[in-house]
């Protein structure tokens, strides 16, 4: 079983024969690397049995790589002419393993369900503009996704990473939180896509882990972090006014929460931000 991994020149070849010109609208840099996408797979850990999830294909780099590794690669591109040609690429490059191949052209932040098994890991050269919101939707939407790793902006993996206290520390940290414990995995050169970025990369290694015990839903806690950071200078007590109808009411959540109402949201883990939504008031006046 010996697929054929695509390099720089292969890459381009395919482009070509596609008219394709990469567009910064869709967040397009291919990867020309094998070793990186090799690399990717041996860090996602990806095991046997795993159904993979990945989201934007693009020319097939990392599809290749994954598909010896995992059970079954269930690859959704928004762009329909990747998505048509992709199948023909891993068939002529790895033909004993194309029946492993599942190609869904759709939008990944739209998408609800999938064909087949449901997904066990997510590995992914996620578009940057898009990578936070399709991380954290594909985690909501499928429970069933364990593990995994995404190559993105190596901020958005600081982001994603960070934890209290820090200055990159924010809504994604939290949420990401809520959902899976995440860590850096190493960073990625410029050279190793066509085009070439114009910002470094990093990788993002992340294991499931069960969500805060709470009476809170995950909306519920999701629109206390939201509230909390929308004026990152504020104190509690003032960026919670709005979620709670009142700066009082919101420094009475905060108190019942065990929270200093004189805190900022920065400084609290995702299991503050449960407590805190647990004690908002039923029926909070907005205005």
């Amino acid at each position: 079983m010996g697929e054929r991994l695509l390099g720089a020149a292969d890459v381009r070849e395919l482009a070509g024969g596609l008219g394709l010109r990469p567009t910064k609208t869709l967040g397009q840099n291919f990867v020309i690397d094998a070793n990186t996408v090799r690399r990717i797979v041996r860090d996602a850990e990806v095991a046997p049995e795993d159904v993979v999830l990945e989201v934007g294909p693009g020319l097939g780099s990392l599809t290749l790589a994954l598909l010896p590794a995992a059970s079954r690669v269930v690859a959704v591109e928004v762009d329909p002419a990747l998505a048509q040609r992709l199948p023909a690429t891993v068939a002529e490059r790895a033909p004993d393993l194309a029946d492993r191949l599942e190609v869904v052209p759709a939008d990944a932040l739209r998408i609800a369900e999938l064909p087949g098994p449901p997904p066990t890991a997510l590995v992914a050269n996620l578009p940057y503009n898009v990578a936070v919101p399709v991380v954290l939707h594909l985690l909501g939407t499928f429970p069933s996704i364990r593990h995994g790793l995404v190559m993105v902006q190596a901020e958005v993996a600081d982001r994603l990473t960070a934890g209290p206290g820090g200055k990159v520390y924010g809504v994604p940290s939290v949420k990401m939180a809520w959902y899976a414990h995440a860590r850096r995995a190493g960073n990625v050169g410029r050279a190793v896509f066509w085009p070439a970025p114009n910002v470094d990369s990093g990788l993002v290694a992340f294991t499931r882990r069960e969500p805060p015990s709470t009476s809170a839903s995950r909306k519920e806690v999701f629109a206390a972090i939201d509230a909390a950071f929308a004026q990152r200078r504020k104190t509690l007590r003032a960026a919670l006014a709005g979620w709670a109808g009142s700066a009082a009411a919101a420094e009475e959540a905060l108190r019942a929460a065990d929270v200093d109402p004189a805190t900022r949201g920065e400084a609290l883990d995702v299991e503050a931000f449960t407590r805190i939504a647990e004690h908002r008031p039923s029926s909070p006046t907005i205005g």
